[in-house]
């Protein structure tokens, strides 16, 4: 990368850690997947840094897209070495499904989504006292999609017939995570959002909960207010993450600064082969997202 390109980006600063920037803000929205852990493993110089950031009187929230309720996804983090003292509370999209399907109380759901997501509505028959309604395609009132059954050997479009299906039956899909792909290691898998753009395509009607829509922002915005005990100024809290369009869009949509993480789900597409960073590649990266970071980093250090 070169001054000049990096001067034809908008003069955006690359950081060499969050210590850079970290006075100018009192919260932080921590993505994880992508950020924090890779899905196998935990990276723990992104867990340092905000142990550090916590350690001078900042509060962090994680944020992801993760289609399992809380508890579940705070058990996964911790069983990847995640450190407790690294992040205040978390919220997944998970969670907000959960919501969603207690608020459902007595409609049949399809569950469009791998087994290992049934928690999900083992955690909504804990709360309503009673089992989750849980049918085939056609005997459904709407659809939870967590993912594909197989993402290791499935694509989206198999799924297509399935959805013409749901859509001629005018069922709606909640979206429990609204990330296309997500990287496992050094492997890109598909998300339960490519199931449910392709749904939306041919005129379905999806509910996403996740970023990077406004209800995900909404409530990590209250956990933290709940966490301080009072008013969060939205100019000083940043959000952290990988996915343009979800972290990014998502940051710009509510508001909130943005540190964009460069070698997370988008790398390849950003280091072709592998080489140095594609300055072209990012600016149409941030123009498709609708949005620009404050700063740049190559992952997360402090």
């Amino acid at each position: 990368m070169t001054a000049g390109a990096s001067a034809d980006r908008g003069r955006i600063p690359f950081i060499a850690g969050l210590r850079d920037i970290a006075d100018g803000y009192d919260a932080i929205l921590c993505d994880g997947w992508g950020v924090l852990i890779d899905g196998r493993r935990h990276f723990p110089e992104a867990a340092e840094a905000l142990r550090r950031f916590r350690a001078q009187g900042g509060l962090v929230v994680l944020i992801t897209n993760a289609s399992r309720p809380d508890e579940e996804v705070r058990r996964q983090l911790l069983g990847l070495g995640v450190p407790q003292d690294c992040f205040d509370d978390l919220l997944s999209a998970g969670e907000l499904a959960l919501r969603e399907i207690v608020a459902r109380a007595g409609q049949a759901v399809y569950h469009l989504g791998p087994a290992r997501d049934d928690g999900l509505f083992r955690a909504a028959a804990r709360r309503l006292g009673a089992p989750v309604m849980r049918v085939g395609p056609q005997a459904a009132d709407y659809v939870v999609c967590t993912g594909l059954f197989d993402e290791r050997n499935e694509a989206p479009s198999d799924y297509d017939e399935e959805l013409a299906e749901l859509k001629a039956r005018d069922l709606t899909m909640l979206c429990a995570n609204p990330d296309i792909v997500v990287a496992v290691g050094n492997d890109l898998v598909y998300c339960a959002g490519a199931i449910a753009e392709r749904y939306a395509a041919i005129g379905g009607r999806v509910l996403t909960l996740g970023k990077p829509h406004a209800p995900i922002y909404a409530a990590a915005l209250e956990r933290l207010r709940n966490l301080r005990g009072g008013d969060v100024d939205k100019a000083r809290t940043l959000a952290i993450g990988d996915g343009a369009f979800t972290d990014l869009s998502g940051a710009g949509r509510a508001g909130l600064d943005c540190l964009f993480i460069i070698h997370g789900v988008h790398r390849a597409e950003l280091h072709p082969g592998g080489g140095a960073l594609d300055e072209a590649a990012l600016e149409s990266l941030f123009a498709r997202a609708g949005a620009r970071p404050k700063a740049l980093a190559r992952e997360l250090f402090w």
